[in-house]
């Protein structure tokens, strides 16, 4: 029971600092287009032919 408490604490804290170093996506609009299955090849998009 106590390792894994101290196991949490210790993830948590990790993501505490690295929370600190996040930024935010370039690009984060085409992030549904993503999602929904469109490629992308070099940072264009590729349309069905």
């Amino acid at each position: 029971m106590w390792i894994a408490l101290a196991t949490l604490t210790m993830v948590f804290r990790l993501v505490q600092c690295a929370q600190d170093h996040w930024r935010a996506l370039n690009g984060s609009s085409l992030l549904t287009d993503v999602i929904g299955g469109i490629q992308f090849v070099n940072g264009l998009r590729m349309d069905a032919a």
